[in-house]
């Protein structure tokens, strides 16, 4: 049976599934079998895995820092926000249903069978066991019946690393006031500290150390600095969706969507020399940019209705009809469409019309898809023939079932109309080849040649994946780390 460890943060963001990937990575390179584990995660990025369940994006990144396939038993409850007080509750990789949040949290201590059993089955899977918190261990009115941090602690009898943010200011308030609200069996749960996204010079934060262990009591296991190594990002929390300016000679303009899901979809651009991805809110921001993506989204009915609202449905229309290709993925496939109905309410009711760039319908139905794919684009005209012959792989999450007349895009389904196309397929820019062309494409159409490196996501995580693990294994005391292990609670 594995040991374990595990992550908890003094509030969000702090970089806990960050470093849990550096975790699974540093333990892997020193021979050892370890795997992530997150028993409920809220995200609306979300994965498939091979056997087509349903987990959070940030666990399958999590497996791949540690060589292994991602599997719903590293996250066997995930939340996907549907409305501001609702989520779909996907328990051990398939939909339960759609519930608000007064009503879960009166009933998600029943999912503790499920829990149990997951990790059980993990931990006899693997040597050691990486779990990652939620939030904070104290949000007080949110304690009873903890299922993610303390309460989860406690049932696998995990040690744990309390991680502050050091960058957003007031680390000791977060440490030490963690640890003054947690209760006495919790706090000696607690066996290091660790001060993460430092600036500077850490030579200067000798006396915070000091401090932070004569207040605490605890022993802080490491000071990270603040790392540029290029991850995907677990959510809405990203500062990647915070980036309105064009900083490249490619402009890519990103649809920011109030319910916006796996924009990590677009990621891969971000590896290219001159090439800029920004995500637009409002129609004054777009501009004229090289490429429109509308990403995917867990509520495809209300966001119509915030396009129409925020200008940007008539504004990409326009740039469409100008001559900018768009792309849909997803959700934003099925903005593209005709018209988008709800007729169960399998996400928020209703029926809309869409923005009429490809010839197609949704309806929404109970069921959901989910499978990893691979194919190959089909003979395409107009902009996006650049990508014609080209071979991708990626996975489809979704609800709706799209009827679409149009040219068809892929032999996986999608369509595409003159310079506007869309698909199901996330994932679907990540391989070398496709978003190689499409990168190529559009600097020939500003009359350049790319001369750049051309990779694949997968590669370039890789390699960034190490160069988390190296500066993440020089700042923490991995001895210490390993002695917590070995030792446990």
């Amino acid at each position: 049976m594995a040991k374990c460890i595990m992550l908890q943060g003094t509030m969000s963001d702090v970089g806990k599934s960050v470093l849990t990937a550096a975790l699974c990575r540093i333990f892997r390179q020193d021979g050892y079998t370890a795997a992530p584990f997150k028993s409920q995660n809220m995200a609306l990025n979300s994965f498939v895995t091979r056997d087509g369940l349903e987990i959070g994006r940030a666990q399958a990144l999590q497996a791949e820092a540690a060589g292994i396939e991602p599997s719903a038993l590293m996250n066997p409850v995930l939340l996907k926000p549907t409305t501001d007080i609702g989520s779909q509750v996907i328990v051990n990789g398939k939909v339960r249903g759609n519930m608000k949040a007064a009503d879960y949290f009166r009933h998600k201590k029943e999912l503790i069978p499920d829990i149990m059993s997951a990790y059980g089955t993990l931990a006899s899977q693997h040597d050691i066991i990486v779990i990652e918190g939620a939030g904070s261990p104290v949000e007080l009115n949110l304690k009873a019946d903890d299922i993610v941090n303390m309460g989860l602690a406690k049932l696998v009898r995990a040690p744990v690393l309390l991680v502050g943010d050091i960058d957003r200011g007031g680390v000791f308030a977060q440490l030490i006031g963690t640890l003054a609200l947690l209760e006495e069996s919790e706090r000696e749960l607690v066996k290091g500290l660790v001060v993460n996204k430092f600036r500077g010079d850490i030579g200067l934060f000798r006396d915070g150390i000091d401090i932070l262990e004569e207040r605490s009591g605890k022993r802080v296991a490491g000071v990270v600095p603040y790392l540029s190594c290029d991850l995907e990002d677990e959510d809405s929390l990203s500062t990647r969706l915070t980036r309105r300016e064009m900083s490249g000679i490619i402009d890519i303009a990103v649809i920011r969507l109030p319910k916006i899901s796996n924009f990590t979809d677009l990621d891969v651009f971000g590896q290219y020399d001159g090439v800029s991805v920004r995500y637009v809110s409002n129609a004054s921001e777009l501009g004229t940019p090289d490429l429109i993506i509308l990403p995917g989204t867990k509520s495809t009915i209300a966001d119509m209705a915030w396009l129409r609202e925020s200008g940007l449905a008539e504004a990409v229309r326009e740039r469409c009809g100008e001559g900018i290709p768009v792309f849909g993925i997803c959700g934003g496939y099925q903005l593209m469409g005709r018209t988008i109905s709800d007729p169960d309410g399998s996400e928020c009711g209703g029926s809309v019309s869409g923005l009429g760039l490809l010839v197609s319908t949704t309806v929404f139905s109970k069921e959901k898809r989910q499978t990893q794919v691979s194919g190959r684009f089909c003979d395409i005209h107009g902009f996006f023939s650049c990508l014609s012959g080209a071979v991708f792989e990626g996975y489809e999450i979704h609800m709706g079932v799209t009827a679409d007349s149009g040219e068809p895009l892929t032999d996986c389904g999608g369509s595409f109309s003159g310079n506007a196309a869309g698909c199901y397929v996330h994932g679907i820019f990540d391989t070398a080849e496709v978003s190689g062309r499409l990168v190529r494409a559009l600097y020939r159409r500003r009359g350049m040649e790319y001369n750049g490196r051309v990779c694949g996501r997968r590669e370039y995580r890789e390699e960034q994946l190490d160069i988390l693990a190296d500066s993440v294994r020089k700042a923490l005391d991995t001895e210490y780390i390993y002695k917590i292990i070995e030792e446990g609670v």
